[in-house]
């Protein structure tokens, strides 16, 4: 006969442990997530612009996976590559339904950043204390725009290779290093399988890189916390609402409709999603009458049109993005949110009209008369950036900001 000892009242009944608390113990990532993802307290009154960089991971994560699998089908040599996209079209299953996807994947990923970079100079995401978060999105964005541009090369299409030819001569016009960088870039005098290999592997190896940077992104934004439209910190528990259920499910409303639209884009408008010219295979002997890149390249490439040096447009070109760092910097209001800087609020729509205008102007450059209201546009977004926005405090109304996020007053 066995004796079970009893236990004294000090004594508590051994738990039994389960696969999740074996591994909580030695890597805590279950507490952390519910800690980070469940419980992580938001401004209680953030509105739709908040939601889309949820939508950017959803849609990043399907562009990753349609990647990788229109790579095991991809040949990246300058006779290949065009016959193999055709080949992915027409002959692998479901083929056209992976690089439908990924195109339109592209256009909605590059419009919601477009949209997510307006939210943050808007409501003044970039202050005290968000700089990293702010630094680390802008390093992001320029990381895509590598990507997208390498992918851009890679169907060897007509415009895919005059585009290629276009960017490098630009960037052989550097002083001193611009003629050796562009000979490495193209592996030669002239576009050709070396060129189009480095980029698909630039294209493949960049998206990896960029998940890295996503998770460096969200790790300072939960350090310093999000902003909010009113621009002014929380400071009581009732300001703030967990992520989920709440933002979870507004995310989530806003996912689904953002997925609905990539669809609708692939099955529906396919077209909208690329140059026509590039449905053919690239030919080196015959210049498309207009050279043009995607729309979301097109206010860069727009800058290149009307700058007579290759130089200084390349220089201007590149500098409207570098310039974005120094934002934080260039905006000395204690005023964070654009809703209480009703002159901001004008300089930020004329910012967004001459970014337009840029765009306009690279898509339909050839026409001359656009040529001076491209150069007017650009004045004014480096005049923006350099002038109104280290001034503008200057001239603003002094308000009295809401000293909560539950006061519905708005500021005086």
């Amino acid at each position: 006969m066995t004796h079970t000892p009893e236990l004294r009242p000090d004594q508590e009944t051994p738990k039994k442990q389960t696969v999740s608390t074996w591994i909580e113990k030695r890597l805590p990532i279950f507490s952390t997530f519910r800690r980070e993802y469940i419980q992580f307290p938001m401004p209680r009154n953030l509105n739709i612009w908040w939601a889309f960089g949820a939508v950017l991971t959803v849609v990043l994560l399907l562009m990753l996976a349609t990647g990788i699998f229109l790579a095991m089908s991809y040949t990246p040599s300058a006779t290949g590559a065009f016959a193999s996209i055709e080949m992915i079209e027409r002959s692998v299953p479901s083929g056209w339904l992976l690089r439908a996807l990924h195109m339109a994947g592209s256009n909605l990923f590059l419009a919601f950043l477009y949209l997510h970079l307006f939210r943050g100079l808007y409501y003044g995401s970039y202050k005290n204390p968000r700089e990293l978060v702010w630094f680390s999105g802008l390093f992001l964005m320029l990381m895509v725009m590598m990507t997208a541009f390498a992918g851009y090369i890679l169907p060897w299409g007509q415009m895919s290779y005059w585009a290629a030819n276009v960017v490098i001569q630009a960037i052989s016009s550097v002083p001193l290093i611009g003629e050796g960088l562009a000979h490495w870039l193209m592996g030669g005098s002239s576009p050709n399988d070396l060129t189009l290999h480095r980029y698909f592997v630039l294209h493949f190896v960049m998206a990896f890189f960029i998940i890295g940077v996503v998770f460096i992104h969200v790790i300072c934004l939960h350090v310093v916390k999000s902003n909010n439209p009113k621009g002014i910190e929380p400071k009581t528990k009732e300001e703030t609402l967990p992520f989920y259920p709440y933002y979870v499910a507004k995310d989530g409303v806003v996912i689904v409709f953002a997925l609905l639209l990539l669809v609708v884009l692939a099955f529906f408008f396919p077209d909208w999603l690329t140059n026509s010219e590039n449905y053919m295979p690239a030919n080196p002997l015959e210049t498309p009458a207009n050279i043009a890149p995607e729309w979301y390249f097109l206010p860069f490439y727009g800058i290149l049109q009307i700058i007579p040096s290759k130089f200084l447009g390349l220089l201007l070109s590149v500098g409207s993005l570098l310039l974005l760092f120094a934002v934080p910097w260039l905006d000395r209001s204690p005023i964070k949110s654009a809703k209480y800087r009703p002159l901001y609020r004008v300089a930020l729509l004329l910012l967004v009209i001459s970014f337009v205008m840029l765009g306009i102007v690279g898509k339909y450059h050839s026409h001359t008369g656009l040529v001076w209201f491209g150069r007017l546009a650009l004045l004014y977004y480096y005049v923006h950036f350099l002038v109104i926005l280290p001034f503008s405090e200057k001239f603003e109304l002094k308000r009295t900001l809401p000293t909560s996020l539950l006061d519905e007053k708005e500021a005086k």
